[in-house]
C-alpha cells in the first residue's frame, strides 16, 4: 500500500471505486475478504488516501463488484494514471545526491465497447510464471499503460528503470537514443541497410535511391517494466550478505527497488517480472506478438547469503494462468499452465496475441532457479505492418536480471513486534 499523496489521479479512482462498491451494494468487510486485504485499507483506496501497488487488487476488486468491461477498462485507465503520478512524485522526493529514477510517462487511449471484441481472458493480463507460485488474479488490459519502465536495480547498483529494448529485423529501423519509455531500438542489420561488397557507387555517380536510403520506420511496440513484482503484493524473498542486525525491515512492494539496491539484494529463488506491451500507433494495423524466448547470459554458483523474507505469509488463494521458466534447464523456455480465479479455471495464454494502443497485454513472467545465480533476458519478437523486430527485456542500461537459487541457505522473517529479523 502507497500513500496517493491527493492527488486529482488518485482522487478520481478513489470515486470510480466508491461508485463501484456503492452500486454492487457490498460492503467494506465483505470486499476486503475477497480482495484478501483489511478493511482498513479498503476504506482508504476508496477514500483516495492509499493507491494499491499492484492491478491485480483492483482487478479483484472490478469483478467482485461486477463491472462491465467497459468499467474495468476505465478504472484500469485511472489506476495506471494515479501510480504513474505518485511514482512521480516519490522520484521527486528522492534524497539528495541519490541516482535519479526515470519516471514514467502515461499514454491513455480511447478503450472500446467489449462488443465483438474476443473472449474475456484475452483482455486481461497475460500472466508468465512458475507453477505453484500462489499470486493475484488477472488484470485487465483494455486500457491505457504506463509507456515508461521501471524496475529493479541488480545486486551492488542504484535502482534504474527496468527496460525494453528494441532490436528491429533488417525492414525497421529506429532512432539510435533511447526513448523516455526506455525503448532503445537497435539499427538493423546491414543486409538490408547498405549494398553489398563490391556493389558501390563509382565515385561521382548519383546517390542510391530505395530503402537504404529512406527515413527509418518507427518502432510500432512499447514496453514498461517492473522487475520488482511480489506475489499477491506481499509474498517475496531476497539473499543479502549482511547479517540480520545491519539489514532494515522489509519494505512494501512499491518500495522494493531502492531497499534491494542499497542491500545488494538479489532475487531468491524466485523472480516475477511484469511487462506491459502496447502498441505507440506508428503505421496501421495491430501488433502481432509472437513468441517470448528466454536468454540466460551467464550462471554461477549461488551466494552463500542469507535469505529475508519480505513477508511471512500474505495468504493470496488465487493461481494465474502462466507460463512457467525454469532457469535451470539447459535451454529455458517458457511453458502455459493453466490458472484459477474468483469466476473458475483460467485458460493458459499462448502466443500469438495481438496488441495495439487502445489494447495492451501484460505479461507476467515468474522465472525459477534452484541451482544456479543466473543472469537472464527475455527476448518478445514481434511482427506488425512495417516489418518485425525483438523487444530485449532486462534490467535497465543493458544489465540482465538476476536469480539466484537460495536452497538450504538460512532464512530470515521480520517480526514486528520486536523491531527485528528471527529465524
Amino acid at each position: 500500500m502507497e500513500r496517493s499523496h491527493g492527488t486529482a489521479e488518485a482522487e478520481n479512482f478513489a470515486r470510480l471505486m466508491r461508485e463501484l462498491k456503492e452500486r454492487a451494494g457490498l460492503s467494506y468487510g465483505v470486499l476486503a475478504r475477497r480482495l484478501h486485504t483489511s478493511t482498513s485499507t479498503l476504506h482508504r483506496y476508496c477514500n483516495g488516501e492509499a493507491l494499491p501497488v499492484e492491478f491485480a487488487v483492483v482487478d479483484r476488486f472490478a469483478r467482485a463488484c461486477g463491472a462491465s468491461a467497459g468499467e474495468a477498462v476505465e478504472l484500469h485507465r485511472a489506476w495506471l494514471l494515479a501510480d504513474a503520478r505518485r511514482r512521480a512524485g516519490a522520484g521527486a522526493e528522492a534524497t539528495a545526491g541519490a541516482e535519479p529514477v526515470p519516471v514514467p510517462t502515461v499514454v491513455v487511449a480511447p478503450a472500446p465497447e467489449s462488443a465483438g471484441r474476443g473472449p474475456w481472458y484475452r483482455r486481461r493480463a497475460v500472466v508468465l510464471g512458475a507453477a505453484g507460485v500462489t499470486a493475484a488474479a488477472l488484470a485487465v488490459t483494455v486500457a491505457a499503460v504506463a509507456a515508461g519502465g521501471w524496475g529493479a536495480a541488480q545486486a551492488g547498483s542504484a535502482p534504474p528503470a527496468a527496460s525494453a529494448s528494441a532490436t528491429p529485423s533488417s525492414s525497421v529501423s529506429g532512432p539510435s537514443a533511447p526513448s523516455p519509455s526506455g525503448l532503445v531500438p537497435v539499427p538493423p542489420s546491414a543486409s538490408g541497410a547498405a549494398p553489398e561488397s563490391g556493389s558501390a557507387p563509382a565515385p561521382g555517380s548519383p546517390p542510391v535511391s530505395g530503402p537504404a536510403s529512406s527515413a527509418p520506420a518507427p518502432v510500432p511496440v512499447k514496453a514498461a517494466v517492473r522487475a520488482h513484482v511480489w506475489a499477491a503484493g506481499c509474498d517475496h524473498a531476497y539473499l543479502v550478505e549482511r547479517g540480520p542486525g545491519a539489514v532494515p525491515a522489509p519494505p512494501v512492494e512499491a518500495d522494493a527497488p531502492a531497499w534491494a539496491a542499497a542491500q545488494r539484494a538479489v532475487h531468491a529463488g524466485t523472480q516475477i517480472v511484469e511487462v506491459t506491451v502496447h502498441g505507440t500507433g506508428a503505421g496501421t494495423g495491430a501488433v502481432v506478438l509472437e513468441d517470448l524466448e528466454v536468454r540466460v547470459a551467464a550462471r554461477r554458483t549461488p551466494p552463500a547469503w542469507n535469505v529475508y523474507q519480505m513477508s511471512q505469509g500474505c495468504g493470496g488463494g488465487l493461481t494465474p494462468a502462466a507460463f512457467s521458466v525454469n532457469l535451470d534447464a539447459p535451454r529455458p523456455l517458457v511453458r502455459p499452465v493453466a490458472g484459477n480465479g474468483t469466476g473458475g479455471p483460467v485458460p493458459a495464454p499462448a502466443f500469438p496475441m495481438k496488441v495495439s494502443a487502445a489494447e495492451p497485454v501484460v505479461l507476467r513472467v515468474e522465472a525459477t532457479t534452484t541451482g544456479c545465480d543466473c543472469d537472464w533476458s527475455l527476448d518478445l519478437r514481434w511482427t506488425g505492418p512495417s516489418g518485425s523486430g525483438t523487444l530485449r527485456i532486462d534490467d535497465g542500461g543493458g544489465r540482465p536480471l538476476r536469480t539466484s537459487a537460495a536452497t538450504g541457505r538460512p532464512v530470515y522473517g521480520y517480526a514486528t513486534e520486536q523491531g527485528r529479523w528471527g529465524r
